[in-house]
């Protein structure tokens, strides 16, 4: 063989190596696509039956080190029968870093039962560890989720009354929480990323409480379309008419009425 036929050999193995890695990634990325909108179809098409919206989970943590770093969190939580909200939050519960988390605007956090879906899905080696309650949550209802749950929402259940008042920012905490990088970014690029509400009215909430949306403004935005007004993904804009609504609702969090300001300032 001549060494132009042996170059020429080496070429199209190596060239044929390398295809095969693009490939194979853009099988699985493929593949993590379609067991995601396979979760999310199903989980649409079950929660369609339901009438009657219950609180199923329930949890509260004290701030303990956490991460490579230890540094102060509560994202650990543990499970409660019933707890008693203020206008700050639980009592059962406290944040541990105070600027970041919690307060009038973030007192009470929602995840859905559907993200947790979303994300077994796409990372099925890691599925066992994606329980309801691991991401930080204080309460879970199966009904809810970032595409029926928007801005200005209230609901009721048990004595308390929360309003929806803007989504939930993942951040690096939930990597370490799982052991598994990029988990917060995968989050946000989905957009389940769960949500806060701010106490209209103190109470006390319990397990198998109702829950009813109590009152919807006629001019409002998804929890996972703001999100994505502030972080699109890939193929998905907004026009400047729609961020501009979505930054004068009187319901969404002054912080996130400031992002999508700054938004529209570059725009």
């Amino acid at each position: 063989m001549s060494h132009f036929s042996h170059f020429r050999v080496r070429l199209e193995s190596i060239v044929a190596t390398e295809l095969k890695k693009v490939y194979t990634k853009k099988l699985k990325n493929l593949t993590v696509q379609i067991r995601c909108y396979l979760a999310y179809t199903e989980a649409r098409l079950v929660r369609q039956v339901y009438t009657t919206m219950q609180v199923t989970h329930l949890f509260a943590g004290k701030p303990q080190p956490f991460g490579p770093k230890g540094s102060p969190s509560s994202i650990i939580k543990q499970a409660y029968q019933q707890l008693h909200v203020e206008k700050e939050g639980a009592v059962e519960d406290e944040q541990g870093n105070k600027q970041l988390h919690g307060g009038p605007e973030m007192a009470f956090h929602q995840y859905s039962t559907l993200g947790y879906e979303i994300l077994q899905s796409a990372f099925p080696e890691h599925a066992s560890k994606m329980q309801i309650g691991t991401i930080g949550e204080n309460i879970s209802i199966p009904d809810m989720h970032e595409e029926n749950v928007f801005i200005g929402d209230v609901y009721t259940m048990g004595s308390l009354v929360l309003q929806v008042s803007s989504p939930r920012a993942p951040c690096a905490k939930i990597n370490h929480r799982y052991d598994v990088k990029k988990v917060d970014s995968f989050i946000l690029e989905q957009g389940n990323t769960g949500w806060y509400f701010r106490v209209l009215e103190p109470g006390t909430v319990a397990i198998g409480d109702t829950v009813n949306l109590s009152h919807r403004e006629q001019q409002t935005c998804s929890v996972k379309d703001i999100m994505f007004m502030t972080k699109p993904p890939k193929g998905v804009e907004y026009s400047v008419q729609d961020i501009q609504k979505a930054a004068t609702l009187s319901s969404l969090a002054p912080e996130w009425q400031g992002k999508l300001n700054r938004i529209l300032k570059k725009l």
